[in-house]
């Protein structure tokens, strides 16, 4: 049998373990949710709160006007979709070794006089791109034309809206890579990879911007 002072040293143990088994398990959640955020360690803001793809992203407190952070929702998710467009035509393009180069492809003589195809371009895309403003405006939805929402393959969901901004936002970043690869190595994105495979020491990005004045500096070399 366990004397009074036995009794009350035992109580004290159980209750000092609980209380530290109850402090780590909510460190453990704390960290959880700061995992869950673009920079470790901060809260998400408030007015990103039911956003698809939040990870509390928003430094300039752009989103606390809660119409235009609708639009910007909206922008970021064409962007993306562009830029995922933009991806694999470039990757397309480089695996096909079709030339030029997609950075030149607009100084290369087309079917018609460059004049001619902005002309053509303002127009049609204009066109598209008003009635994209004006049917969001209307529906609060993406569409063409006068289809909203358009969704010809039934993918309308949760998930696969998440899934669409995360490789949206993946390849807006990849477009910017491909932009300062082209500027510092003079190389599409298939072709820099393997180069980089094979010597990684020597071809890297910290390699490459050291060199950047040189090709910089061959750029108006014949």
């Amino acid at each position: 049998m366990l004397n009074s002072n036995s009794r009350t040293f035992f109580c004290n143990r159980l209750q000092s373990t609980a209380r530290t088994a109850g402090t780590s398990r909510s460190r453990h959640v704390a960290v959880r949710a700061a995992a869950g955020t673009w920079l470790p360690g901060t809260d998400k803001p408030k007015h990103l709160e039911g956003l698809k793809g939040n990870y509390g992203f928003d430094p300039l407190s752009l989103g606390t006007d809660k119409e235009r952070l609708e639009w910007y929702v909206e922008a970021e998710k064409i962007n993306g979709r562009w830029a995922m467009a933009a991806v694999a035509g470039i990757l397309g393009q480089e695996l096909l070794g079709r030339t030029p180069e997609w950075w030149n492809v607009g100084a290369e003589p087309q079917w018609l006089p460059n004049n001619a195809l902005t002309a053509i371009e303002f127009f049609v895309i204009g066109h598209f791109e008003l009635k994209r403003f004006q049917g969001w405006n209307k529906h609060k939805t993406s569409g063409v034309l006068d289809m909203y929402p358009f969704d010809p393959l039934s993918q309308n969901s949760e998930s696969m809206e998440t899934k669409e901004i995360k490789n949206g936002r993946l390849a807006m970043v990849a477009i910017v890579g491909f932009a300062v690869q082209a500027l510092v190595t003079r190389e599409e994105p298939i072709a820099g990879l393997n180069a980089h495979l094979a010597d990684p020491f020597g071809h890297n990005i910290v390699t490459n911007i050291g060199n950047l004045p040189a090709f910089v500096g061959s750029m108006g070399s014949p």
